[in-house]
């Protein structure tokens, strides 16, 4: 009676061991839970046509944005775990479980993690009007002037506001929040001097950073940026428990079979590894992360939890 079970399994072992081998025999489809144009869409589009050629099948994109990722997030939760249908989200995948009362979806149950892409520091920038020459100068003026410093940002609950509630706690300063209708009206606005402080997506500020329409304070990530090398990180710049990024990462359905899942990730990691990835990335001021399923998932429980107690500390609700 017992040796049953034990055929059972070993049968199933063996047939997700072949079905592996053999996977892929069609198309996949990716996912992009953003609009087309934005950084998730690029990451997609870079990676994709250099999945295609690992797997031996077209890696075919398709965008479906909507509440702040859930509407393509749903649609992969809901999709067969065969590795078929596959997601390419960014860091509000880790922020919307504690922002939203409640998700179409468990996102700690719903998805295998297949493979951390990229990440992209913030750039901590100010108006060149404003006083403040770097994070310490800028924590002193808010300190004495508790509200009187206002940061911007492309929403309520957005990367750049969470960026800048993260700061306020760890600073312990009293900031207040201007949020905006997207980041280009926010970034606008900083560069006009309507609003002196902004945690900006490295890509969009570094060329006006460049320009001197914006003084750069510090890079939010653990290393300097070679697109910005004179920036300091905010260890250097006096935040040490300071790190804020925004990601991309890959995620197959729950129950997606463990060997399909590696090699979708093998395929992805050789993906990340080109050349010309490597390099538009580094370009856009990103550092290539390239972790497979095991580290990819331990980082988004820390990014879940991190930004879990942000949510929770500053009480911020989504618009």
């Amino acid at each position: 009676m017992k040796t049953a079970p034990l055929a059972l399994a070993l049968t199933l072992a063996i047939a997700s061991s072949a079905f592996a081998q053999a996977f892929p025999t069609k198309p996949i489809k990716l996912i992009v839970t953003y609009p087309p144009g934005g950084g998730a869409d690029l990451m997609a589009r870079l990676v994709a046509p250099k999945m295609a050629e690992a797997l031996g099948q077209p890696v075919i994109v398709e965008n479906k944005p909507g509440a702040g990722g859930q509407i393509g997030a749903g649609e992969v939760a809901r999709a067969a775990p065969d590795g078929y249908t596959i997601m390419l989200d960014a860091a509000n995948h880790a922020v919307n479980p504690s922002l939203y009362a409640s998700l179409p979806y468990d996102a700690a149950k719903a998805f295998e993690p297949i493979s951390l892409l990229v990440r992209f520091p913030n750039v901590l920038v100010v108006n060149p009007q404003f006083p403040a020459k770097d994070v310490k100068e800028l924590i002193a003026i808010a300190k004495s002037k508790p509200g009187g410093v206002a940061f911007a940002s492309s929403g309520s609950g957005s990367a750049q506001h969470l960026a800048g509630e993260l700061f306020r706690q760890r600073a312990t300063v009293d900031m207040t929040h201007v949020p905006y209708k997207g980041g280009g009206p926010a970034l606008n606005d900083v560069i006009g001097g309507q609003v002196p402080v902004f945690f900006g997506n490295m890509a969009s500020s570094l060329p006006h950073v460049k320009a001197g329409k914006l003084r750069a304070l510090a890079i939010t990530g653990a290393r300097r940026s070679d697109a910005l090398p004179d920036a300091p990180t905010m260890g250097e710049a006096g935040l040490p428990d300071y790190e804020v990024y925004e990601w991309n990462a890959i995620f197959a359905p729950a129950g997606t079979p463990a060997p399909v899942v590696a090699k979708l990730s093998e395929a992805i990691i050789k993906a990340l590894h080109a050349p010309d990835v490597r390099e538009r990335v580094a370009g856009l001021g990103g550092e290539i992360a390239a972790l497979g399923p095991q580290d990819t998932a331990r980082f988004v429980r820390d990014q879940t939890a991190l930004w879990a107690r942000v949510v929770r500390t500053g009480k911020i609700k989504a618009e």
